[in-house]
Protein backbone atom coordinates (compact mmCIF):
# COMPACT_ATOMS: atom_id res chain seq x y z
CA UNK A 1 0.00 0.00 0.00
CA UNK A 2 0.89 3.38 -0.99
CA UNK A 3 1.83 5.74 1.49
CA UNK A 4 -0.44 8.44 0.29
CA UNK A 5 -2.64 5.99 -1.74
CA UNK A 6 -4.81 9.12 -2.76
CA UNK A 7 -1.81 9.97 -5.01
CA UNK A 8 -2.65 7.89 -7.43
CA UNK A 9 -6.38 9.00 -7.88
CA UNK A 10 -7.50 11.73 -10.25
CA UNK A 11 -10.46 14.21 -9.85
CA UNK A 12 -13.00 13.64 -12.44
CA UNK A 13 -13.02 16.88 -14.34
CA UNK A 14 -16.36 17.42 -16.84
CA UNK A 15 -15.83 19.89 -19.31
CA UNK A 16 -19.42 21.49 -18.57
CA UNK A 17 -19.52 25.14 -18.48
CA UNK A 18 -22.96 26.24 -17.52
CA UNK A 19 -22.96 29.34 -16.06
CA UNK A 20 -26.62 29.79 -15.96
CA UNK A 21 -28.07 25.94 -15.01
CA UNK A 22 -31.50 26.01 -14.38
CA UNK A 23 -31.74 23.13 -12.43
CA UNK A 24 -30.93 24.36 -8.95
CA UNK A 25 -34.03 26.47 -8.53
CA UNK A 26 -36.71 24.06 -10.02
CA UNK A 27 -38.89 21.75 -7.94
CA UNK A 28 -40.32 18.32 -8.84
CA UNK A 29 -44.34 18.68 -9.17
CA UNK A 30 -44.64 14.86 -10.96
CA UNK A 31 -42.90 11.46 -10.62
CA UNK A 32 -41.07 10.11 -13.61
CA UNK A 33 -41.52 7.37 -15.95
CA UNK A 34 -40.48 4.52 -14.15
CA UNK A 35 -38.41 1.26 -15.71
CA UNK A 36 -37.54 -1.75 -13.18
CA UNK A 37 -34.55 -3.61 -14.65
CA UNK A 38 -34.69 -5.90 -11.66
CA UNK A 39 -34.84 -9.00 -14.10
CA UNK A 40 -31.93 -8.03 -16.42
CA UNK A 41 -29.82 -5.63 -14.40
CA UNK A 42 -30.28 -6.43 -10.93
CA UNK A 43 -30.50 -10.39 -12.50
CA UNK A 44 -27.05 -10.04 -14.31
CA UNK A 45 -25.51 -8.80 -10.75
CA UNK A 46 -26.98 -12.00 -8.84
CA UNK A 47 -24.21 -14.80 -7.60
CA UNK A 48 -27.34 -17.20 -8.46
CA UNK A 49 -29.63 -15.69 -11.66
CA UNK A 50 -33.26 -16.18 -10.85
CA UNK A 51 -34.57 -18.96 -12.97
CA UNK A 52 -38.02 -18.70 -14.81
CA UNK A 53 -40.54 -19.43 -11.34
CA UNK A 54 -38.21 -16.67 -9.79
CA UNK A 55 -38.49 -14.09 -12.53
CA UNK A 56 -42.09 -14.74 -13.16
CA UNK A 57 -43.14 -14.02 -9.38
CA UNK A 58 -40.78 -11.26 -9.32
CA UNK A 59 -42.14 -10.02 -12.81
CA UNK A 60 -45.66 -10.34 -11.15
CA UNK A 61 -45.05 -8.17 -8.16
CA UNK A 62 -43.52 -5.57 -10.29
CA UNK A 63 -47.00 -5.62 -12.50
CA UNK A 64 -49.05 -5.14 -9.07
CA UNK A 65 -46.57 -2.74 -7.68
CA UNK A 66 -47.13 -0.34 -10.94
CA UNK A 67 -44.34 -0.31 -13.18
CA UNK A 68 -45.60 0.21 -16.98
CA UNK A 69 -42.20 -0.62 -18.48
CA UNK A 70 -40.40 -3.59 -16.91
CA UNK A 71 -36.77 -4.52 -18.40
CA UNK A 72 -37.73 -8.32 -18.50
CA UNK A 73 -34.62 -10.22 -20.13
CA UNK A 74 -31.52 -10.01 -22.20
CA UNK A 75 -33.00 -12.43 -24.76
CA UNK A 76 -29.91 -13.50 -26.55
CA UNK A 77 -27.62 -14.20 -23.06
CA UNK A 78 -29.14 -17.16 -22.54
CA UNK A 79 -31.76 -19.78 -23.51
CA UNK A 80 -33.68 -19.30 -20.27
CA UNK A 81 -33.66 -15.28 -20.58
CA UNK A 82 -35.04 -16.23 -24.24
CA UNK A 83 -38.00 -18.43 -22.90
CA UNK A 84 -38.64 -16.01 -20.16
CA UNK A 85 -39.72 -13.59 -23.05
CA UNK A 86 -41.52 -16.24 -25.03
CA UNK A 87 -42.93 -17.19 -21.78
CA UNK A 88 -44.43 -13.77 -20.96
CA UNK A 89 -45.98 -13.44 -24.86
CA UNK A 90 -47.10 -16.66 -25.66
CA UNK A 91 -49.17 -17.05 -21.85
CA UNK A 92 -50.51 -13.49 -22.40
CA UNK A 93 -49.19 -12.21 -19.52
CA UNK A 94 -48.71 -8.71 -20.41
CA UNK A 95 -51.36 -6.39 -19.71
CA UNK A 96 -52.30 -3.95 -21.98
CA UNK A 97 -50.71 -1.34 -19.91
CA UNK A 98 -47.88 -2.48 -19.36
CA UNK A 99 -44.94 -2.89 -22.27
CA UNK A 100 -41.95 -4.92 -21.73
CA UNK A 101 -38.35 -4.26 -22.09
CA UNK A 102 -35.50 -6.53 -23.56
CA UNK A 103 -31.68 -5.77 -24.36
CA UNK A 104 -28.65 -6.08 -26.47
CA UNK A 105 -25.43 -5.40 -27.25
CA UNK A 106 -24.64 -3.88 -30.71
CA UNK A 107 -24.17 -6.98 -32.98
CA UNK A 108 -26.79 -7.91 -35.54
CA UNK A 109 -26.99 -11.89 -34.75
CA UNK A 110 -27.54 -10.51 -31.29
CA UNK A 111 -30.24 -7.94 -32.34
CA UNK A 112 -32.27 -10.80 -34.54
CA UNK A 113 -32.28 -13.31 -31.71
CA UNK A 114 -33.22 -10.48 -29.22
CA UNK A 115 -35.91 -9.66 -32.15
CA UNK A 116 -36.92 -13.36 -32.28
CA UNK A 117 -37.76 -13.20 -28.81
CA UNK A 118 -40.32 -10.54 -29.09
CA UNK A 119 -42.21 -12.61 -31.69
CA UNK A 120 -46.07 -11.46 -31.49
CA UNK A 121 -45.53 -8.81 -28.72
CA UNK A 122 -48.39 -6.55 -28.64
CA UNK A 123 -45.42 -3.68 -27.75
CA UNK A 124 -41.70 -3.36 -26.65
CA UNK A 125 -38.61 -1.46 -26.43
CA UNK A 126 -35.51 -3.16 -27.67
CA UNK A 127 -32.54 -1.28 -26.12
CA UNK A 128 -29.24 -0.86 -27.59
CA UNK A 129 -26.28 -0.06 -25.62
CA UNK A 130 -22.57 0.67 -26.42
CA UNK A 131 -19.30 1.85 -24.05
CA UNK A 132 -18.37 5.83 -24.96
CA UNK A 133 -16.29 6.76 -22.56
CA UNK A 134 -12.41 7.08 -22.78
CA UNK A 135 -11.26 4.70 -20.57
CA UNK A 136 -13.11 2.22 -22.37
CA UNK A 137 -12.65 2.73 -25.71
CA UNK A 138 -8.80 3.18 -25.08
CA UNK A 139 -8.96 -0.05 -23.21
CA UNK A 140 -11.73 -2.27 -23.30
CA UNK A 141 -12.32 -1.83 -27.09
CA UNK A 142 -9.33 -0.60 -28.43
CA UNK A 143 -11.15 1.74 -30.82
CA UNK A 144 -11.24 5.45 -32.00
CA UNK A 145 -14.27 7.53 -31.77
CA UNK A 146 -15.63 6.90 -35.20
CA UNK A 147 -15.30 3.04 -34.97
CA UNK A 148 -17.28 3.42 -31.80
CA UNK A 149 -20.14 5.58 -33.40
CA UNK A 150 -20.21 3.08 -36.85
CA UNK A 151 -20.49 0.10 -33.97
CA UNK A 152 -23.83 1.99 -32.42
CA UNK A 153 -25.03 3.13 -35.92
CA UNK A 154 -25.16 -0.49 -37.29
CA UNK A 155 -26.66 -1.68 -34.15
CA UNK A 156 -29.72 0.58 -34.57
CA UNK A 157 -29.67 0.18 -38.78
CA UNK A 158 -30.11 -3.51 -37.73
CA UNK A 159 -32.98 -3.03 -35.11
CA UNK A 160 -34.55 -1.03 -37.80
CA UNK A 161 -34.54 -3.45 -40.30
CA UNK A 162 -35.89 -5.88 -37.96
CA UNK A 163 -38.66 -4.14 -36.49
CA UNK A 164 -39.76 -3.47 -40.25
CA UNK A 165 -40.55 -7.72 -40.64
CA UNK A 166 -42.58 -7.37 -37.94
CA UNK A 167 -45.24 -4.46 -38.10
CA UNK A 168 -47.72 -5.94 -35.86
CA UNK A 169 -45.41 -5.18 -32.96
CA UNK A 170 -45.62 -1.55 -31.42
CA UNK A 171 -41.67 -0.92 -31.28
CA UNK A 172 -40.05 1.21 -29.06
CA UNK A 173 -36.46 1.94 -29.35
CA UNK A 174 -33.62 2.91 -26.96
CA UNK A 175 -29.99 3.66 -27.09
CA UNK A 176 -27.72 3.89 -24.41
CA UNK A 177 -24.02 5.62 -24.70
CA UNK A 178 -23.11 3.42 -21.70
CA UNK A 179 -20.58 5.11 -19.21
CA UNK A 180 -22.60 8.61 -20.90
CA UNK A 181 -21.34 10.31 -17.18
CA UNK A 182 -17.61 10.04 -17.97
CA UNK A 183 -17.72 10.43 -22.04
CA UNK A 184 -17.16 13.85 -23.47
CA UNK A 185 -20.07 15.43 -23.50
CA UNK A 186 -19.65 16.66 -27.25
CA UNK A 187 -19.38 12.86 -28.17
CA UNK A 188 -22.01 11.70 -26.36
CA UNK A 189 -24.29 13.94 -28.20
CA UNK A 190 -22.26 13.04 -31.16
CA UNK A 191 -23.77 9.80 -31.13
CA UNK A 192 -26.76 9.71 -29.90
CA UNK A 193 -27.54 12.82 -32.73
CA UNK A 194 -26.20 9.78 -35.63
CA UNK A 195 -28.19 7.37 -33.73
CA UNK A 196 -31.33 9.60 -34.06
CA UNK A 197 -30.59 10.14 -37.82
CA UNK A 198 -31.32 6.39 -38.41
CA UNK A 199 -34.59 6.08 -36.13
CA UNK A 200 -36.14 9.24 -36.87
CA UNK A 201 -38.23 9.60 -33.77
CA UNK A 202 -41.46 11.89 -33.56
CA UNK A 203 -43.43 13.02 -31.02
CA UNK A 204 -46.23 10.46 -31.52
CA UNK A 205 -43.23 7.67 -31.70
CA UNK A 206 -40.42 9.03 -30.07
CA UNK A 207 -37.22 7.51 -28.44
CA UNK A 208 -35.45 6.96 -25.70
CA UNK A 209 -32.21 7.89 -24.90
CA UNK A 210 -30.57 6.48 -21.99
CA UNK A 211 -27.84 8.35 -20.20
CA UNK A 212 -26.30 6.07 -17.97
CA UNK A 213 -24.57 7.29 -14.76
CA UNK A 214 -22.45 3.64 -15.31
CA UNK A 215 -20.26 4.44 -12.62
CA UNK A 216 -20.53 7.49 -10.29
CA UNK A 217 -16.90 9.28 -10.92
CA UNK A 218 -18.37 12.79 -9.60
CA UNK A 219 -20.90 13.98 -7.29
CA UNK A 220 -24.54 14.39 -8.44
CA UNK A 221 -24.79 18.07 -9.10
CA UNK A 222 -21.98 17.41 -11.87
CA UNK A 223 -24.39 14.83 -13.40
CA UNK A 224 -27.19 17.16 -12.85
CA UNK A 225 -25.39 19.53 -15.36
CA UNK A 226 -24.43 17.22 -18.00
CA UNK A 227 -28.53 15.88 -18.27
CA UNK A 228 -29.33 19.76 -18.35
CA UNK A 229 -26.51 20.61 -21.14
CA UNK A 230 -27.61 17.45 -23.20
CA UNK A 231 -31.24 18.54 -22.88
CA UNK A 232 -30.78 21.99 -24.34
CA UNK A 233 -28.38 20.81 -27.08
CA UNK A 234 -30.13 16.88 -28.54
CA UNK A 235 -32.48 18.41 -31.75
CA UNK A 236 -36.16 16.29 -31.57
CA UNK A 237 -36.39 16.55 -27.61
CA UNK A 238 -39.79 16.85 -28.20
CA UNK A 239 -39.34 13.03 -30.06
CA UNK A 240 -37.14 11.97 -27.40
CA UNK A 241 -37.36 10.90 -24.28
CA UNK A 242 -34.44 11.22 -22.06
CA UNK A 243 -34.00 8.69 -19.20
CA UNK A 244 -31.35 8.32 -16.56
CA UNK A 245 -29.62 4.67 -15.28
CA UNK A 246 -27.77 5.82 -12.19
CA UNK A 247 -25.37 3.51 -9.89
CA UNK A 248 -24.25 3.66 -6.40
CA UNK A 249 -20.95 3.76 -6.31
CA UNK A 250 -20.45 7.25 -4.28
CA UNK A 251 -23.86 6.05 -2.58
CA UNK A 252 -25.54 8.87 -3.90
CA UNK A 253 -27.80 7.07 -6.53
CA UNK A 254 -30.77 8.54 -5.50
CA UNK A 255 -29.70 11.93 -5.16
CA UNK A 256 -28.16 12.09 -9.02
CA UNK A 257 -31.41 10.77 -9.72
CA UNK A 258 -33.51 13.30 -8.59
CA UNK A 259 -31.45 16.38 -9.89
CA UNK A 260 -31.16 14.73 -13.21
CA UNK A 261 -34.90 15.04 -13.16
CA UNK A 262 -34.48 18.50 -12.24
CA UNK A 263 -31.78 19.03 -15.28
CA UNK A 264 -34.74 17.95 -17.50
CA UNK A 265 -34.74 13.95 -17.54
CA UNK A 266 -38.21 12.01 -18.11
CA UNK A 267 -37.40 8.64 -16.91
CA UNK A 268 -35.39 6.74 -14.67
CA UNK A 269 -34.34 3.29 -14.53
CA UNK A 270 -33.10 1.84 -11.73
CA UNK A 271 -33.76 -1.51 -9.08
CA UNK A 272 -36.13 -2.61 -6.12
CA UNK A 273 -33.75 -1.65 -2.78
CA UNK A 274 -30.86 -0.72 -5.18
CA UNK A 275 -30.15 -4.21 -6.36
CA UNK A 276 -27.29 -4.28 -8.90
CA UNK A 277 -23.53 -4.35 -10.43
CA UNK A 278 -21.06 -3.26 -7.41
CA UNK A 279 -22.89 -0.63 -5.20
CA UNK A 280 -26.15 -1.36 -7.43
CA UNK A 281 -28.42 0.90 -9.30
CA UNK A 282 -30.94 3.42 -8.08
CA UNK A 283 -32.99 2.53 -5.90
CA UNK A 284 -36.45 2.51 -6.77
CA UNK A 285 -38.39 2.33 -3.78
CA UNK A 286 -36.81 5.25 -1.95
CA UNK A 287 -37.25 7.24 -5.15
CA UNK A 288 -40.93 6.54 -5.38
CA UNK A 289 -41.34 7.28 -1.60
CA UNK A 290 -39.59 10.14 -1.28
CA UNK A 291 -42.12 11.56 -4.22
CA UNK A 292 -44.80 9.96 -1.66
CA UNK A 293 -43.13 12.00 1.51
CA UNK A 294 -43.80 15.26 -0.64
CA UNK A 295 -46.94 15.11 -1.62
CA UNK A 296 -46.66 13.87 -5.56
CA UNK A 297 -47.98 10.45 -6.35
CA UNK A 298 -45.11 8.19 -7.95
CA UNK A 299 -47.64 6.17 -9.65
CA UNK A 300 -46.10 3.37 -7.87
CA UNK A 301 -47.82 1.62 -5.05
CA UNK A 302 -46.34 -0.08 -1.91
CA UNK A 303 -49.52 -1.07 0.37
CA UNK A 304 -47.68 -4.15 1.80
CA UNK A 305 -44.54 -3.44 1.81
CA UNK A 306 -43.24 -6.20 4.04
CA UNK A 307 -44.47 -8.81 1.47
CA UNK A 308 -42.47 -7.11 -1.33
CA UNK A 309 -39.28 -6.88 0.91
CA UNK A 310 -39.65 -11.17 0.95
CA UNK A 311 -40.49 -11.27 -2.82
CA UNK A 312 -37.08 -9.48 -3.64
CA UNK A 313 -35.04 -11.42 -0.55
CA UNK A 314 -36.71 -14.72 -1.74
CA UNK A 315 -35.77 -14.18 -6.14
CA UNK A 316 -32.59 -11.97 -5.35
CA UNK A 317 -31.14 -14.08 -2.27
CA UNK A 318 -30.14 -11.01 -0.77
CA UNK A 319 -31.51 -9.71 2.14
CA UNK A 320 -33.24 -6.57 2.49
CA UNK A 321 -31.11 -4.12 5.22
CA UNK A 322 -33.38 -3.92 8.34
CA UNK A 323 -32.14 0.19 8.38
CA UNK A 324 -32.93 0.29 4.89
CA UNK A 325 -35.00 3.57 4.45
CA UNK A 326 -38.88 3.06 4.10
CA UNK A 327 -38.71 -0.83 3.91
CA UNK A 328 -36.20 -1.66 6.78
CA UNK A 329 -37.92 -3.52 9.68
CA UNK A 330 -36.13 -0.66 11.47
CA UNK A 331 -36.69 2.33 9.89
CA UNK A 332 -40.15 2.70 12.01
CA UNK A 333 -38.74 2.04 15.11
CA UNK A 334 -36.94 4.22 17.61
CA UNK A 335 -34.47 3.31 20.53
CA UNK A 336 -33.81 6.82 21.62
CA UNK A 337 -35.45 8.20 24.76
CA UNK A 338 -36.10 11.57 23.39
CA UNK A 339 -37.02 10.00 19.74
CA UNK A 340 -39.62 7.69 21.66
CA UNK A 341 -40.79 10.69 23.51
CA UNK A 342 -41.22 12.93 20.85
CA UNK A 343 -42.90 10.30 18.66
CA UNK A 344 -45.21 9.18 21.48
CA UNK A 345 -46.51 13.20 21.99
CA UNK A 346 -47.07 13.31 18.17
CA UNK A 347 -49.29 10.77 17.75
CA UNK A 348 -51.03 12.24 20.85
CA UNK A 349 -51.61 15.33 19.40
CA UNK A 350 -52.10 13.77 15.91
CA UNK A 351 -55.27 12.36 17.41
CA UNK A 352 -56.45 15.32 18.88
CA UNK A 353 -55.91 17.80 15.57
CA UNK A 354 -56.23 15.45 12.64
CA UNK A 355 -56.34 17.54 9.59
CA UNK A 356 -55.37 14.80 7.19
CA UNK A 357 -51.62 16.50 7.01
CA UNK A 358 -48.72 13.86 8.53
CA UNK A 359 -46.55 15.91 10.58
CA UNK A 360 -44.59 13.21 12.62
CA UNK A 361 -41.48 13.87 14.80
CA UNK A 362 -38.98 11.69 13.43
CA UNK A 363 -41.39 9.77 10.95
CA UNK A 364 -41.62 11.13 7.33
CA UNK A 365 -44.59 8.67 6.58
CA UNK A 366 -47.26 7.45 8.24
CA UNK A 367 -46.22 3.62 8.37
CA UNK A 368 -49.74 2.51 7.63
CA UNK A 369 -49.41 3.51 4.33
CA UNK A 370 -46.61 1.22 3.31
CA UNK A 371 -48.75 -1.29 5.64
CA UNK A 372 -46.77 -1.49 8.44
CA UNK A 373 -48.25 -0.70 12.01
CA UNK A 374 -47.59 1.24 15.09
CA UNK A 375 -46.74 -1.90 17.20
CA UNK A 376 -43.26 -1.21 16.37
CA UNK A 377 -42.57 2.19 16.07
CA UNK A 378 -40.96 2.08 19.43
CA UNK A 379 -38.88 -0.63 21.44
CA UNK A 380 -37.34 -0.42 24.47
CA UNK A 381 -33.48 -1.18 25.40
CA UNK A 382 -31.31 0.34 28.33
CA UNK A 383 -30.57 3.71 26.04
CA UNK A 384 -34.75 4.34 25.77
CA UNK A 385 -36.15 6.78 27.66
CA UNK A 386 -39.53 7.34 29.88
CA UNK A 387 -41.45 8.61 26.95
CA UNK A 388 -40.96 4.86 25.04
CA UNK A 389 -41.52 3.23 28.28
CA UNK A 390 -44.43 4.78 28.32
CA UNK A 391 -45.97 4.69 24.71
CA UNK A 392 -45.52 0.54 24.82
CA UNK A 393 -47.71 0.45 27.97
CA UNK A 394 -50.11 2.57 26.32
CA UNK A 395 -50.44 0.94 23.03
CA UNK A 396 -49.78 -2.61 24.89
CA UNK A 397 -52.10 -2.10 27.89
CA UNK A 398 -54.11 1.02 27.35
CA UNK A 399 -52.73 2.59 30.50
CA UNK A 400 -51.44 6.18 30.21
CA UNK A 401 -48.92 6.75 33.36
CA UNK A 402 -48.73 10.07 34.66
CA UNK A 403 -45.28 11.86 34.04
CA UNK A 404 -43.85 11.55 38.12
CA UNK A 405 -44.70 7.47 37.14
CA UNK A 406 -42.80 7.28 33.71
CA UNK A 407 -40.05 8.71 35.39
CA UNK A 408 -39.63 6.56 38.59
CA UNK A 409 -40.99 3.00 35.98
CA UNK A 410 -38.19 4.26 33.42
CA UNK A 411 -35.36 3.49 36.20
CA UNK A 412 -36.79 -0.11 36.67
CA UNK A 413 -37.24 -0.59 33.30
CA UNK A 414 -33.25 0.56 32.58
CA UNK A 415 -32.28 -1.52 35.00
CA UNK A 416 -34.00 -4.90 33.80
CA UNK A 417 -32.22 -4.24 30.71
CA UNK A 418 -29.24 -3.33 31.82
CA UNK A 419 -29.50 -7.15 33.64
CA UNK A 420 -30.27 -8.87 31.01
CA UNK A 421 -28.79 -7.38 28.43
CA UNK A 422 -31.34 -7.11 25.28
CA UNK A 423 -34.14 -5.18 24.15
CA UNK A 424 -37.30 -5.74 26.37
CA UNK A 425 -40.34 -6.45 24.38
CA UNK A 426 -43.86 -5.56 25.93
CA UNK A 427 -44.15 -8.87 27.44
CA UNK A 428 -40.90 -7.66 29.64
CA UNK A 429 -42.46 -4.97 30.81
CA UNK A 430 -45.52 -5.45 31.65
CA UNK A 431 -43.94 -7.80 33.70
CA UNK A 432 -41.70 -5.23 35.40
CA UNK A 433 -44.79 -2.94 35.91
CA UNK A 434 -46.90 -5.52 37.50
CA UNK A 435 -43.54 -6.38 39.87
CA UNK A 436 -42.89 -2.46 40.44
CA UNK A 437 -47.02 -1.16 41.24
CA UNK A 438 -49.25 -3.81 41.13
CA UNK A 439 -50.56 -5.78 44.00
CA UNK A 440 -49.93 -9.37 44.42
CA UNK A 441 -51.31 -11.81 46.77
CA UNK A 442 -47.72 -11.97 48.56
CA UNK A 443 -47.67 -8.14 49.50
CA UNK A 444 -47.98 -7.05 53.39
CA UNK A 445 -51.05 -5.18 52.89
CA UNK A 446 -54.01 -6.92 50.70
CA UNK A 447 -57.47 -5.57 50.32
CA UNK A 448 -60.05 -8.54 50.76
CA UNK A 449 -63.35 -6.55 51.02
CA UNK A 450 -64.34 -3.24 52.53
CA UNK A 451 -67.85 -0.61 52.61
CA UNK A 452 -68.44 2.93 53.33
CA UNK A 453 -70.83 4.07 55.72
CA UNK A 454 -72.98 7.38 56.92
CA UNK A 455 -73.88 10.24 55.43
CA UNK A 456 -72.24 12.80 52.92
CA UNK A 457 -69.23 14.78 55.21
CA UNK A 458 -69.51 12.08 57.51
CA UNK A 459 -68.13 9.16 55.46
CA UNK A 460 -66.82 6.03 57.31
CA UNK A 461 -64.80 3.31 55.21
CA UNK A 462 -64.65 0.00 57.00
CA UNK A 463 -63.07 -3.11 55.37
CA UNK A 464 -61.03 -5.94 56.01
CA UNK A 465 -57.32 -6.14 55.10
CA UNK A 466 -54.95 -8.90 55.33
CA UNK A 467 -51.63 -7.73 57.30
CA UNK A 468 -49.12 -10.01 56.98
CA UNK A 469 -51.36 -12.44 56.26
CA UNK A 470 -53.67 -12.01 58.70
CA UNK A 471 -57.11 -10.37 58.03
CA UNK A 472 -57.94 -7.60 60.05
CA UNK A 473 -61.34 -5.02 60.18
CA UNK A 474 -59.87 -1.70 59.39
CA UNK A 475 -62.24 1.86 59.79
CA UNK A 476 -60.98 5.25 59.04
CA UNK A 477 -62.45 8.99 58.29
CA UNK A 478 -61.41 11.62 55.85
CA UNK A 479 -62.37 14.07 53.18
CA UNK A 480 -62.24 11.08 50.50
CA UNK A 481 -62.01 7.35 50.07
CA UNK A 482 -58.00 7.70 49.68
CA UNK A 483 -57.88 9.45 52.68
CA UNK A 484 -60.33 7.65 54.86
CA UNK A 485 -58.25 4.26 53.44
CA UNK A 486 -55.08 6.44 54.53
CA UNK A 487 -56.53 6.95 58.28
CA UNK A 488 -57.36 3.64 58.63
CA UNK A 489 -54.32 2.27 57.74
CA UNK A 490 -52.11 4.79 60.29
CA UNK A 491 -55.09 3.23 63.11
CA UNK A 492 -53.19 0.06 62.22
CA UNK A 493 -49.77 0.59 62.39
CA UNK A 494 -49.50 0.93 59.49
CA UNK A 495 -46.78 3.97 56.96
CA UNK A 496 -47.72 7.26 57.54
CA UNK A 497 -47.60 8.66 53.91
CA UNK A 498 -49.24 12.18 52.56
CA UNK A 499 -50.72 11.40 49.02
CA UNK A 500 -49.22 13.65 46.39
CA UNK A 501 -50.95 12.82 43.58
CA UNK A 502 -53.84 10.13 42.49
CA UNK A 503 -55.19 10.26 38.92
CA UNK A 504 -57.43 7.38 37.31
CA UNK A 505 -58.92 6.58 34.10
CA UNK A 506 -60.65 4.18 31.68
CA UNK A 507 -59.29 1.56 29.56
CA UNK A 508 -61.64 0.24 27.22
CA UNK A 509 -65.85 1.21 26.47
CA UNK A 510 -68.57 -0.13 27.34
CA UNK A 511 -69.46 -2.77 29.57
CA UNK A 512 -65.71 -4.53 29.46
CA UNK A 513 -64.14 -1.50 30.08
CA UNK A 514 -62.12 -1.41 33.39
CA UNK A 515 -60.51 1.56 35.74
CA UNK A 516 -56.35 2.22 36.12
CA UNK A 517 -56.12 3.98 39.27
CA UNK A 518 -52.63 5.64 40.04
CA UNK A 519 -51.48 7.00 43.40
CA UNK A 520 -48.45 8.77 44.49
CA UNK A 521 -47.25 9.02 47.99
CA UNK A 522 -44.83 11.03 50.31
CA UNK A 523 -43.40 9.34 53.11
CA UNK A 524 -42.10 10.80 56.64
CA UNK A 525 -38.96 10.58 55.63
CA UNK A 526 -39.17 12.23 52.47
CA UNK A 527 -39.39 8.88 50.19
CA UNK A 528 -42.07 9.29 46.95
CA UNK A 529 -43.54 5.61 46.67
CA UNK A 530 -46.44 4.68 43.77
CA UNK A 531 -49.06 2.43 43.89
CA UNK A 532 -51.40 1.27 40.95
CA UNK A 533 -54.16 -0.87 40.59
CA UNK A 534 -57.11 -2.03 37.76
CA UNK A 535 -60.04 -3.13 38.16
CA UNK A 536 -64.07 -3.09 37.07
CA UNK A 537 -64.71 -0.61 39.51
CA UNK A 538 -62.76 2.38 39.64
CA UNK A 539 -63.33 3.23 44.04
CA UNK A 540 -62.00 -0.26 44.26
CA UNK A 541 -59.11 0.38 41.65
CA UNK A 542 -57.78 3.63 44.04
CA UNK A 543 -57.83 1.53 47.41
CA UNK A 544 -55.86 -0.91 45.66
CA UNK A 545 -53.42 1.39 44.22
CA UNK A 546 -53.18 3.43 47.83
CA UNK A 547 -52.19 -0.30 49.49
CA UNK A 548 -49.42 -1.22 46.59
CA UNK A 549 -47.69 2.46 47.19
CA UNK A 550 -48.13 1.61 51.00
CA UNK A 551 -46.54 -2.04 50.09
CA UNK A 552 -43.73 0.15 48.55
CA UNK A 553 -43.18 1.96 51.35
CA UNK A 554 -41.05 -1.24 52.56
Amino acid sequence: MLKNPETKYRPFNAPIDLPDRQWPSRRLTAAPRWLSTDLRDGNQALANPMGSEHKQRFYDMLVAIGFKEIEVAFPSASQTEFDFVRRLIGEDRIPDDVTIQVLTQSRTDLIARTFESLESAHRAIVHLYNATAPLFRRVVFGMEQHEIVDLAVTGVTAMLKESLKRPETAWTFEYSPETFCFTEPDFALEICERVLDVWRPTPERPAILNLPATVEVAMPNVYADQIEWFCRHISRRDAVVISVHPHNDRGTGVAAAEQALLAGADRVEGCLFGNGERTGNVDLVTLALNFYTQGIDPGLSFPAMRQVVETVEHCNGIPVHPRHPYAGELVHTAFSGSHQDAIRKGFAAHEQCNDGIWEMPYLPIDPVDIGETYEAVIRVNSQSGKGGVAWVMEQDRGLKLPKRLQADFSAHVQKLADDIGRELDAADIWHCFENCYLPRPTDRFVLMDYEETGRAGQRLFVGRIAIDGEVCSLSGRGNGLISRVVAALEEAGGPLVDIADYQEHAIGHGASAQAAAYVECRTTDGRTVFGAAIDPDVATASVRALLSAANNVG
